[in-house]
């Protein structure tokens, strides 16, 4: 009798044991279920159908793709969020790491320039979107000291490809202080001994950085480039603020992201083909770094 009650007991402590870990993840896959695949989920369904914001929309197979190959907006946005990605990730793998080792040393008031540089991370991309339209605008800051000095004002927000190198500008400025954290964290690990043997060797800084410091935080290097290209490919805000809701000039300045929300919002929005557009984007995004990730393992070996 004793024995059962003892084997009974083990029993229910297991399926106790059993299942905590269970219990404990529980609300994050809860949280992730409601608000990433469900959603990742509907908006591959939506983009099979002709769905509308107010009309669930019936089953069209691969017509809203079909679409997408004759849209001149799509390729107009694609060209865009190609550009991002070739303009921004080669800034912010390359210039995060040159800042990182700037703040890296341990001297008086260097704390103070790491939360400085770190500033604009925490800043809203909203207000900082709206001071640089300030500053960038035919009568704002950047335009006055232009027209001091002689040089005249430039259309920065009114020509096509100014507004997309300002974006670009906004975008590298804002996530310099968010790569620096990170490669700072590499930059802590790499071993001192092999910038003093580089150091005895003869080794000037740009050798030493060649040799030694790229090397040591080349996995690094492949994360941030990594990150930056799904980031830069998504662009929304930078570029919808300097461009304006309808895309700068003509539209000119549409990315996908953009063309998603102007499509597929309002009472007439077509959710089944920016349902479409956005598994195009998804799919980039997840080429974009399996690309990344083949170029590491093929320098590697």
């Amino acid at each position: 009798m004793a024995s059962s009650t003892v084997s009974s007991g083990t029993r229910r402590v297991r399926r106790q044991l059993s299942s905590s870990p269970w219990l404990f993840a529980a609300p994050g896959l809860l949280i992730a279920g409601a608000f990433i695949l469900y959603p990742f989920v509907s908006t591959l369904v939506n983009s099979f159908t002709d769905r509308r914001t107010l009309v669930p929309g019936e089953f069209v197979g691969l017509a809203n793709f079909r679409e997408l190959l004759h849209d001149d907006m799509f390729w107009i946005g694609l060209r865009n969020s190609t550009l991002y990605v070739l303009g921004v990730v080669p800034a912010l793998v390359l210039l995060p790491l040159l800042l990182a080792l700037l703040v890296q040393k341990s001297i008086p008031g260097i704390t103070f320039f790491r939360s400085a540089f770190y500033t604009p991370v925490v800043a809203s991309i909203v207000v900082v979107g709206l001071i640089w339209v300030w500053m960038l605008d035919e009568r704002g800051l950047v335009n006055a000291v232009l027209e001091t000095i002689g040089v005249g004002r430039i259309g920065f927000l009114s020509d096509q490809w100014l507004i997309l190198l300002s974006a670009m500008a906004v975008t590298v400025w804002k996530g310099l202080g968010y790569y620096m954290i990170i490669y700072l964290a590499a930059l802590a690990n790499v071993p001192r001994e092999l910038h003093e043997a580089a150091a005895v060797d003869g080794a000037g800084p740009v050798r030493r950085f060649l040799t030694v410091t790229m090397p040591a935080v080349r996995s690094t290097m492949v994360l941030v480039a990594a990150l930056a290209s799904v980031a830069a490919f998504k662009v929304f805000s930078e570029v919808y603020l300097m461009a304006g809701p309808d895309g700068g000039p003509a539209g000119e300045d549409t990315t996908l992201v953009m063309l998603v929300q102007r499509t597929g919002t309002g009472l007439t929005g077509r959710v089944g083909y920016a349902s479409a557009i956005s598994v195009v984007v998804f799919a980039v995004t997840v080429v974009l770094m399996l690309l990344v990730l083949r170029a590491d393992r093929k320098e590697e070996s």
